[in-house]
């Protein structure tokens, strides 16, 4: 039987020269042209060219792309080709997809087969969440700073299907303290171990690989949050040995708002049943009314029906974008950024900063409170004086982040902690 998706892509390729330019690569091709541009990286002026990518206003300082990341000017070109020549012609564009999976796939370590297009790291989470055969009684252990994006989904089931939720404190101080967190609460009825990759609130560095080795042991599943990792530091799946990793494409990778990805390993596959299920969910070559029914053999079986395609390929440039620049690149940019901020915070009298000291524990981060100006009262004498920052209410920390990510310098830190000390002169 010949698929509807397949005729339909040979449609809309056929007669409109698309089928001859790979369409996909030309769109992420000025990514490459600017990325060459570039200077040396270790070149005075590298990382202010870089700021020049983006259209972000100069009015003020963004120092939260761990919530809202920009996107630089050959993201949104990517976005805007696409969209126009999808509505020249009046065509969907999906088989360009399959042109930027691979791409996509390699940044994370992972297979062209093992990675779902998303809208964010919370569908990705949700999707894992749901699907999982999970049976009242079987237990999900999680960390107590997980994004309500990673744990509403589970307690979602613990209120519909009877199963326990069991949270654990990270410890801000020793990978092997929240090793060991973990560990304490294990038992013959853990079916599922989630952690934040970097967690959200503090952006604590989680040891993913010696936990997926304890999920494992005990014959859990192991998920990746990586919302707060990805774009950030080198993320490869493989090596973490999650069984499934969930990211967004708005935060850390400078990606179009609504893109986000799951990779779920190959051979695990079947057993995240998707719970939305469409025409480019199942094998159409391999369809029959009423009952024979089978589930495409790659994680596209995640993403049901049409999408708009131009934020993928847009997801896609930013992978691009970063590639150019070298991601080892950018996590060092970030972590010298945020440790500069850490240090002088720390100078300050009255200043208590929650992300780790320890350099392996932080990333691109820095969490602050002080017990004499109110976290809200904080953040908005941040933003007074000109910078975007992000309110820490979750769990009672009370607190306020500050994200440092490529575009970002010392002198915008330095602006940090001079707000912080007007803040404590006027309170």
């Amino acid at each position: 039987m010949t698929g509807r998706r397949h005729f339909l892509q040979r449609t809309a390729q056929a007669g409109l020269g698309l089928a001859a330019a790979p369409f996909a690569r030309e769109l992420v091709r000025p990514v490459a042209a600017r990325a060459a541009a570039l200077p040396p990286p270790e070149a005075d002026d590298f990382w202010d060219v870089v700021r020049d990518l983006y259209p972000m206003t100069r009015e003020r300082i963004y120092l939260n792309a761990g919530g809202l990341g920009p996107a630089p000017y050959p993201v949104l070109d990517a976005v805007a080709r696409a969209t126009t020549a999808h509505q020249t012609i009046v065509e969907h564009g999906h088989e360009r997809l399959d042109e930027v999976r691979g791409p996509v796939a390699a940044f994370f370590g992972a297979k062209p087969a093992e990675i779902a297009f998303m809208r964010n790291a919370t569908e990705g989470n949700a999707t894992i969440a749901s699907g999982l055969d999970l049976r009242r009684g079987d237990e999900v252990v999680f960390e107590s700073h997980a994004h309500p994006g990673g744990a509403f989904a589970w307690l979602s089931r613990q209120q519909r299907d009877g199963i326990r939720v069991r949270i654990f404190e990270p410890d801000p101080t020793s990978a092997a303290g929240t090793l060991e967190r973990i560990e304490a609460l294990l038992t013959p009825r853990t079916r599922v171990v989630q952690v934040s990759h970097i967690t959200a609130p503090t952006g604590i560095v989680l040891p993913v690989r010696e936990i997926a080795a304890l999920a494992h042991a005990r014959g859990a599943w192991f998920h990746v949050d990586g919302a707060q990792s990805a774009g950030l530091i080198p993320v490869d799946v493989r090596a973490i040995g999650c069984d499934s990793y969930a990211t967004s494409g708005h935060k850390w990778l400078g990606g179009p708002h609504g893109t986000g990805l799951l990779f779920v390993r190959e051979d695990r596959l079947d057993a995240v049943w998707p719970t939305e299920v469409g025409a480019y969910s199942a094998d159409d070559d391999d369809f029959r009314l009423p009952d024979v029914f089978s589930f495409v053999p790659t994680a596209q079986r995640y993403e049901p029906g049409t999408r708009d395609v131009a934020p993928v390929l847009g997801l896609a440039a930013a992978v691009a974008f970063l590639d150019g620049i070298g991601i080892e690149r950018v996590a060092a940019r970030a972590h010298h950024l945020a440790s500069y901020l850490h240090e002088r915070l720390r100078e300050i009298p009255g200043v208590t900063v929650l992300t780790p000291s320890d350099p392996a524990l932080r990333a691109g981060m820095v969490t602050l409170r002080t017990d004499r100006v109110p976290y809200d009262r904080l953040f908005a004498h941040y933003g007074e004086a000109g910078m975007r920052c992000r309110p820490v209410s979750e769990r009672g920390l009370d607190a306020v982040r500050v994200s440092t990510h490529l575009f970002n310098s010392e002198a915008e830190c330095d602006r940090v902690v001079d707000a912080t000390r007007d803040a404590l002169d006027k309170a």
